[in-house]
C-alpha cells in the first residue's frame, strides 16, 4: 500500500517543487531556483507559511511589484537558457492581475515561468471575499481567468488532490522545448490551508532532462536537397539557437558550408561579433550587411525563430521571388510558418544532422566572399555612429559605443523597449552566448531593471549592464531597491531624453506632429518635469551620479566598475537622433485621409512599402 503524508495543499506544493531536479554541466541541481513573493490575504497564511518552512532549501525573494518580480524570474530563466525556473506568488485581485503582463512576456518569448496567484474561496462561504471580482453570469470566474490567454497551461486548485495531476502537467510544459511557456496554478485560499493525505511517491525526487528531438528523415532529406540547390543561402539565427546552446554547432555549420548568419533580437550573441560570417542584426533594426544578404537570399534557414515582423521587415526584406524557407524549430507552429519546409527538431541536433548530410557541399565561394565584404563595409559604417564625440546631447548609439569602450565585450548588455533596442541590436558587440539580453518579443517597457536583476542572479560571475531610457525607468524602477537589498551589483546607464523619444520619432516619421511623447510637447501641462534621476536612485540605496559628456560617462564606468553596490549613471541624450543606416521598412498604418500634408505624404511612402510586401512567404 502506498504510504501517505498529511500536508496542506500549499505544503504539498512547495515540497513537490523542492523535489524537482535537473542536471547542468554534469551536476544535479534543483530546477527551481527560488520563489518571488509579495504576500497578501490570499497567500500569506497558506503558501507563505509553507515557503517559510523550506526557506533554506527553496529561497523566497521579496519583490517590490508583482509584475517586476515576475519579470526578474523571466530574465533569470532566459539567462540560464531555460535550464532553471523561478516561481512567483501573489495574493488575489490586483496582485494577481499585476502578473498578467509578465505572463504575456513569457508566453511570447517561449520562456518557462510558474505563476502561483491566490484565488477566491473554493467553498464560497465568505463570498464576495476582499478583492474578488464578481461575474454576474458566471460564478466560477475570478481575476485569474485573465491568465488563460497568456498561459501555456492553466489550472485552478479547488480540492487538495487536484494538485497531483496539475503539477505533473505543469512540469511537462515548463520543461518541454516546444510547449515551453508560462504555467499558472491558481490557488483557492481556503484550499491552500486544507490538509490531505498525499502519496509519498508524489514527492519522490525527479530529474528533468531537456530533450533534443531529432529531425524526421523525410523532412531532413527535403531540407538537404533545398540547401544543395541554393546559390545565395542565409541562416537566420533566432532565440532557439541560444536556448538549445547550439552556438558551437551554428559556428561550425556556417564555417563548414560558407553560409552567412543574420541574427534576430533573441538570436543575437548566437555567434561572437568577431566571427566573419556573422552579419549581425537583421530586419527593421538590422545592419547593412544582414539586410543586404537577406534581400538576395534564395534560401533562408530559419533556426529557432518565430519570424516576427521586425525580423522580416514586415515581409519586405526577403525580395528574392524564388526563395525557399526551411523552418528548423522544435515547435511545429513556428517551423511551418510562411510555407516553410518544416524541419521539426532541436536546433543543435538539427544543425549537426543537416551538416552531416550535406557532406562537403558549400555555398558558392563568391556568395560567401560577398557576405564577408558586406560585413567589413558595415563595421566601418557602424564605427562612425558609435565614435567618441563632444556633442552636448549625444545619441543613443554614441552612448552604446562609450559603454563598450569603457567596459569591453566581456559584459552582458541588456535592454527591452524604446529606441535603445534598435541601436543595441545593430551596434552592441556581443562576444559570448547571452552577452546580449533583449526582451523584444513583447517589448515590455519596465523590464530593464527587473530583468537585469534576474540576469545577475543567474550569472553572478558576469557584469550586467542595464541600458534604460527615462521613459522605461519611470514605468518600473522598484526592483532597484531589491537589487541593493539582495546585494546584486548592476551597472545601470540611464539615458534621459525627456520622454518617449522613440515613439516621438515614429510619430514624426508617420507625418504626425510632436504630441504627448516628449515632456516639452504636451498640450495639457503646467510644468515641464525636471527629474533628478541620480537623487532618486540614491534614495533607493544605489550609488548614483550624473555625467555631462561621453568622456565623463566612460570615466565614470571605469571608476565605478569595482563597486560592490548597484550603480546608476545618468546622461542626457538627444531624443531625435537614431542610426539611420542599415535598417529596413516597418509596417505601421498611416491614415489615408488627413488635413495635414505631412500625413498624406507619409501615407504615400507607406503605400510604397506595402507594395513590396510578399504574401504567404
Amino acid at each position: 500500500m502506498n504510504k501517505t503524508i498529511r500536508l496542506t495543499t500549499a505544503q504539498a506544493l512547495v515540497k513537490f517543487l523542492c523535489a524537482q531536479m535537473t542536471v547542468i554541466e554534469g551536476r544535479k541541481t534543483p530546477i527551481f531556483a527560488g520563489v518571488w513573493a509579495i504576500f497578501g490575504h490570499g497567500n500569506v497564511a497558506g503558501i507563505g507559511e509553507a515557503l517559510f518552512q523550506v526557506r533554506d532549501q527553496l529561497p523566497t525573494y521579496r519583490g517590490q511589484n508583482e509584475q517586476s518580480m515576475a519579470l526578474s524570474a523571466i530574465a533569470y530563466t532566459k539567462a540560464t537558457n531555460r535550464r532553471r525556473i523561478m516561481a512567483a506568488t501573489t495574493s488575489i485581485g490586483p496582485g494577481a492581475l499585476n502578473m498578467v503582463t509578465a505572463a504575456a512576456v513569457a508566453h511570447v518569448d517561449r520562456l518557462p515561468l510558474l505563476l502561483l496567484p491566490g484565488d477566491v474561496f473554493a467553498g464560497r462561504r465568505p463570498d464576495p471575499v476582499l478583492q474578488q471580482i464578481e461575474d454576474f453570469g458566471d460564478g466560477t470566474t475570478s481575476v485569474n481567468d485573465c491568465f488563460k490567454p497568456v498561459s501555456r497551461y492553466f489550472d485552478r486548485i479547488m480540492r487538495p488532490e487536484q494538485l497531483i495531476p496539475a503539477l505533473n502537467r505543469a512540469m511537462a510544459v515548463l520543461t518541454d522545448p516546444a510547449e515551453c511557456g508560462p504555467v499558472t496554478i491558481a490557488l483557492c485560499q481556503d484550499t491552500q490551508a486544507e490538509a490531505f493525505d498525499y502519496p509519498e511517491s508524489f514527492f519522490r525526487e525527479r530529474t528533468w532532462s531537456f530533450r533534443r528531438p531529432r529531425p524526421d528523415e523525410s523532412e531532413l532529406h527535403a531540407a538537404v536537397a533545398a540547401l544543395k540547390a541554393a546559390k545565395t543561402p542565409v541562416i537566420i539565427a533566432g532565440g532557439g539557437v541560444n536556448f538549445s546552446e547550439a552556438n558551437a554547432a551554428l559556428a561550425a555549420f556556417a564555417d563548414r558550408h560558407g553560409i552567412p548568419v543574420v541574427e534576430t533580437q533573441a538570436g543575437k550573441s548566437s555567434l561572437p561579433f568577431l566571427n566573419e560570417l556573422n552579419m549581425g542584426a537583421v530586419g527593421v533594426t538590422g545592419t547593412g550587411a544582414s539586410n543586404t544578404v537577406s534581400e538576395d537570399a534564395d534560401l533562408l534557414l530559419a533556426v529557432g525563430t518565430r519570424l516576427q515582423d521586425f525580423t522580416t521587415a514586415s515581409w519586405t526584406l526577403f525580395q528574392n521571388a524564388a526563395k525557399t524557407i526551411i523552418g528548423l524549430n522544435t515547435q511545429v507552429f513556428d517551423a511551418t510558418k510562411h510555407q516553410a519546409l518544416p524541419l521539426v527538431a532541436d536546433a543543435k541536433v538539427g544543425l549537426e544532422e543537416l551538416s552531416a548530410n550535406l557532406g562537403k557541399w558549400t555555398a558558392p565561394a563568391d556568395w560567401t566572399a560577398r557576405a564577408r565584404k558586406a560585413r567589413a563595409d558595415w563595421i566601418k559604417v557602424a564605427d562612425t555612429y558609435t565614435a567618441a564625440s563632444n556633442a552636448e546631447l549625444p545619441s543613443d548609439a554614441q552612448v552604446v559605443g562609450a559603454v563598450q569602450r569603457a567596459l569591453g565585450r566581456e559584459v552582458i548588455g541588456m535592454c527591452a523597449a524604446g529606441g535603445l533596442p534598435g541601436e543595441m541590436h545593430k551596434l552592441w558587440q556581443a562576444s559570448f552566448p547571452g552577452s546580449y539580453h533583449m526582451e523584444y518579443g513583447f517589448s515590455c517597457m519596465g523590464y530593464e531593471i527587473a530583468g537585469g536583476l534576474g540576469i545577475k542572479m543567474a550569472r553572478p560571475d558576469k557584469e550586467v549592464v542595464v541600458m534604460v531610457g527615462d521613459g522605461s525607468y519611470m514605468m518600473m524602477n522598484s526592483e532597484l531597491a531589491t537589487a541593493v537589498m539582495l546585494g546584486h551589483k548592476l551597472t545601470i546607464v540611464l539615458l534621459d531624453n525627456r520622454g518617449y523619444g522613440c515613439i516621438n520619432r515614429l510619430q514624426h516619421a508617420t507625418g504626425g506632429e510632436r504630441f504627448n511623447n516628449l515632456y516639452d510637447y504636451n498640450v495639457k501641462q503646467e510644468l515641464s518635469p525636471d527629474i533628478d534621476f541620480a537623487a532618486h536612485a540614491r534614495s533607493m540605496g544605489a550609488v548614483a551620479l550624473k555625467v555631462k559628456s561621453l568622456a565623463e560617462l566612460e570615466q565614470a564606468l571605469k571608476d565605478t566598475r569595482g563597486n560592490g553596490r548597484t550603480t546608476v549613471i545618468v546622461i542626457d541624450t538627444d531624443p531625435m537622433i537614431s542610426t539611420d543606416a542599415g535598417g529596413a521598412w516597418w509596417d505601421v498604418g498611416v491614415p489615408e485621409t488627413s488635413a495635414r500634408a505631412t500625413v498624406l505624404d507619409a501615407n504615400r511612402k507607406w503605400a510604397e512599402g506595402r507594395a513590396k510586401q510578399t504574401l504567404g512567404h
